[in-house]
């Protein structure tokens, strides 16, 4: 069920399904995106650098986290626009075959001058299957309120 603006609270928590970054995911992205970095696309090369192994693009991994933010359907046509990415990094690779969720926390919440909206300002932590953070930020997000 969507929530809107009014429905949020400071301190209030949110987590995502999970899911498994495939061999697919990252053949994808590399087209979209143009980036073919060996240390993504090459098994060969991976192996001879830090990883030991290929690992998935960092916005990969965000993009697949605004999706399963998406599929668990806390905004489901409520969210207005994405403002700002705050802080965003990313603390640990994450690998072909991981498994991701996300958990996000309303850290702040703001009235705008438009009567029909407000602000909401979210911590996300992306987590792999060992329970370690593999990215965080803020997401600032203009968010609907509820219809009259």
């Amino acid at each position: 069920m969507p929530m809107y603006f009014e429905d949020f609270e400071v301190g209030q928590r949110f987590s995502t399904p999970a899911r498994t970054v495939t061999e697919a995911d990252v053949v994808n992205f590399a087209g979209v995106s143009g980036d073919y970095n060996p240390i993504h696309t090459d098994a060969e090369f991976a192996k001879e650098t830090p990883f030991g192994q290929r690992i998935a693009h960092g916005l990969l991994v965000l993009s697949m986290l605004t999706g399963l933010r998406q599929r668990a359907g806390h905004f489901e046509g409520t969210i207005i626009a994405w403002m700002e990415i705050r802080n965003y990094r990313f603390l640990k690779p994450v690998f072909i075959g991981d498994t991701v969720r996300g958990e996000s926390e309303i850290v702040e919440k703001r009235e705008t001058s438009k009567p029909d909206r407000g602000i909401l300002v979210q911590r996300v932590k992306v987590y792999n299957q060992r329970g370690e953070v593999v990215q965080e930020g803020e997401f600032v997000t203009l968010v609907r309120r509820r219809p009259a």
